[in-house]
């Protein structure tokens, strides 16, 4: 005697048998309506009647009568075999579904063992209707009835030591619903991302089950199968998340899967998926084929390395694009090279944590020239953070000179600049253990190579025009660059623009036939230097000249004199100007005529004027009146914000400098620490002002290693995903994503009320 399921698919495959087969269904789905019922028996695939029985098929098709537009899916839980789970899930079709499902499943602690997917046929490749039946009524409760629709089936087990309670139960329907509304309105990048975001979680929990584990897996591809579809065969050892893994590397290749069977025993994994391309249609070159087998394969293996991911969703869709450049690479032993690298287990943790870090860093550098990545990424390691000044001149002399125009120099300096950067941004984000100072004195170091070299060839540039400029003595006349901000404090951080101050000795002409007066020449070459070093990003290694006397209106290179009139007791200058100098550096350029500024910088800030407090704090509330938005949180500007501590260290170095030589310092932390020396401020309140310091000042560079923009200086809602990936990128990466983000919260209340405690009860209240 033949099974039930064997005559249902009997019923679907002889001519005239459909009624039949209605009839057999029809008593068992007593409430669905005749349409739901025939649209469901008229479209699913044959092989699903052959799968399953006549109770199993009706109670899929009552799920399929529940589904409307705002109900896009129904899941059904029943006792399996060997204490396992059965789960059915019938839904509207949508592009990535099974991989947003299977992800879901992992997610939710379930390991999937078998299962079975089926797809409705389109509604042109329905069966002609019996003429029997008479005309067709769709119902209008039933708008979407010629949707394609699918009946997922898993047979699943939860994790060693859970239990799938109705609680999870209907946790996981409410988040299956919310993942079919976001593929519903075509938002498949978000849904990834979400999917994404808690598996990963889950995943870094059991991260010491499959860490480093790179399996072999098989794909062979059959178009002989199936009359619509590319049937691909994998067969590898069971990994977590696998099904999930695999099908999501296939919808991110734009592969669209129509059918699907998996069996698992334990340790090996068999699955055959039924695929299209994006176009419908089979995969029929053998080149996308193997295409498809290596990038899917990569894909599947990163997907395991995102816990080490600050953003997971951000590191996999980079990956993905880096993926693409790969493979359009023509040089046959670079693409092999790239390929052999990344396929090393070593390299996917890295990988990771970088790609998931910045967009900045990938969108700006890495795509544009990924050749550059394998090679940096290789010798990293080997390399120190910070790099002494002399090896970096070395490197950089040795490619400008090898330049042969101006153009060719300049261009040389900026890639110099450029790959640098990456490697220090690279190892800080990569290299938990790598420290603020460190990072801030590599930085450091870069600019003031990359500005003397500038100054150099910009210089020698303009005198093959003009002559060198000479002073009314006919001696040459000096040229220096000052640092300002964070580049004269040595305190660059990710994003930090360089403020500098140009000077020159005095008046006089260039040497040349075309001579112009010094001045010219010195503008001249300041407005060289704004051109020569480029940027890519607004704040990154963007060379301010706001700080010059007179501001915006003033010139953009002033002679030495000028500038010490400006700069004293009797000058224009306003107190805020004269609390900026306290950070004022020689960099570049002459070193004596650097130095001879700096001495009456001495004089002027340190030399016993009285600090006019009720000004200062005028200017504070100006700046939380102007740029801090009501509700939000802005780390630098919103009370307790690092400019706070920033204010409070230099209101006291003008203060009390005078008597202390030991407090005329530009760094923040070095005048901290002679405050506290000297009795000035406590040591209980240094060391948090110190420690405050270094958290705000950690997580602004967090705040803008996203897109490379020194403005994104405002925190996200504690409660968004946002902050949950600022906590894991400042390093609150625990296995609970959400406690990390609580701890930051937590401290960044604690740091920030404790440092505005200290400055109101020192100088007053501001607001």
């Amino acid at each position: 005697m033949k099974p039930a399921s064997a005559i249902l698919v009997a019923m679907v495959d002889e001519p005239g048998t459909s009624e039949s087969l209605l009839k057999t269904l029809a008593p068992l789905c007593s409430e669905v309506e005749d349409e739901v019922l025939r649209d469901f028996v008229s479209r699913m695939d044959a092989e699903y009647f052959e799968r399953f029985p006549p109770e199993t098929i009706a109670h899929h098709i009552q799920l399929t009568s529940r589904l409307t537009q705002d109900h896009p899916c129904e899941l059904s839980v029943r006792p399996g075999r060997d204490q396992h789970l059965e789960l059915s899930i019938v839904a509207y079709d949508y592009f990535s579904e099974f991989a947003t499902i299977c992800g879901l499943l992992s997610a939710f602690g379930l390991n999937i063992e078998e299962g079975r997917i089926y797809t409705f046929a389109d509604v042109a490749a329905q069966p002609a209707r019996p003429a029997t039946a008479g005309p067709a009524k769709r119902p209008k409760s039933r708008p979407s009835l010629s949707r394609k629709k699918i009946v997922d089936v898993f047979l699943v087990h939860p994790v060693a030591g859970e239990r799938f309670a109705a609680t999870e139960q209907q946790a996981l329907t409410e988040a299956l619903t919310h993942m079919m509304q976001l593929l519903e309105a075509r938002q498949f990048d978000e849904a990834r991302q979400y999917v994404n975001r808690r598996l990963v979680e889950r995943l870094g929990k059991q991260r010491n089950a499959f860490t480093g584990l790179l399996h072999t897996v098989q794909i062979t591809f059959d178009n002989s199968q199936s009359p619509t579809d590319t049937v691909m065969d994998i067969r590898s050892d069971d990994t977590p998340a696998f099904l999930y893994a695999f099908a999501n590397a296939l919808a991110m290749r734009n592969i669209y899967i129509a059918k699907a069977q998996f069996d698992s025993d334990g340790t090996k994994l068999h699955d055959r998926f039924h695929v299209r391309n994006r176009y419908g249609q089979k995969l029929l070159d053998p080149a996308d084929q193997q295409q498809l087998r290596l990038t899917a394969v990569l894909i599947k293996q990163f997907t395991h390395a995102l816990t080490w991911a600050p953003d997971p969703g951000k590191a996999l869709e980079s990956f993905d694009q880096f993926l693409d450049l790969i493979v359009a690479d023509k040089g046959k032993k670079g693409k092999q090279e790239a390929l052999d690298f990344i396929s090393d287990k070593k390299t996917f943790p890295l990988l990771a944590r970088l790609l998931g870090a910045s967009d900045y860093l990938w969108e700006d550098f890495l795509r544009r020239q990924h050749g550059n990545l394998l090679p940096l990424l290789t010798e990293y390691r080997d390399a120190p953070l910070i790099k002494p000044q002399a090896t970096l001149r070395k490197e950089l002399t040795s490619l400008v000179t090898r330049a042969k125009t101006d153009e060719a120099r300049k261009e040389a300096l900026n890639r110099f600049k450029d790959r640098e950067l990456f490697r220090i941004d690279m190892k800080h984000i990569v290299e938990p253990s790598s420290n603020l100072p460190d990072f801030s004195l590599a930085l450091t170091e870069l600019a003031e190579v990359i500005m003397e070299r500038s100054v150099a060839d910009c210089h020698a540039k303009l005198e093959k025009t003009y002559g060198s400029p000479r002073l009314a003595n006919k001696k040459p006349c000096p040229f220096a660059v000052l640092g300002l901000g964070k580049l004269g404090g040595r305190e660059l951080g990710y994003a930090s623009d360089i403020e500098v101050l140009f000077i020159y000795e005095g008046s006089g002409k260039t040497s040349g036939k075309k001579g112009i007066e010094n001045s010219e020449f010195f503008e001249r070459l300041a407005q060289e230097l704004l051109g020569w070093i480029e940027t890519k990003q607004e704040g990154i290694f963007h060379l301010d000249v706001r700080l010059r006397p007179h501001g915006g209106k003033g010139s953009l290179a002033n002679a030495f004199e000028e500038v010490c009139r400006y700069y004293s007791p009797t000058g224009l200058a306003a107190p805020y100007e004269r609390q900026a100098l306290i950070k004022l550096r020689h960099i570049a350029g002459d070193a004596s005529l650097g130095h001879k500024l700096e001495a009456h910088r001495d004089a002027f800030v340190y030399g016993g004027e009285p600090w006019d407090i009720p000004t200062a704090l005028d200017l504070r509330k100006q700046q939380l009146n102007q740029l801090v938005e009501p509700g939000q949180i802005n780390v630098k500007y919103s009370q307790g914000g690092v400019i706070d501590i920033e204010y409070a260290v230099q209101y006291l170095q003008v203060m009390h400098g005078h008597k202390r030589p030991s407090l005329r310092t530009p760094n923040t932390l070095q005048a901290l620490a002679a405050l506290v020396e000297a009795g000035l401020v406590n040591r209980a309140d240094g060391e948090n002002l110190r420690k405050a310091y270094l958290f705000t000042r950690t997580l602004i560079d967090g705040l803008r290693m996203v897109r490379g923009n020194a403005k994104d200086l405002v925190l996200p809602p504690p409660d968004s995903e946002e902050f949950i990936f600022l906590a894991r990128r400042v390093g609150y990466a625990t296995d609970d994503w959400q406690a990390g983000a609580r701890h930051l919260q937590t401290d960044i209340e604690e740091h920030m009320g404790k440092t505005r405690e200290f400055f109101e009860r020192t100088f007053g209240a501001v607001a």
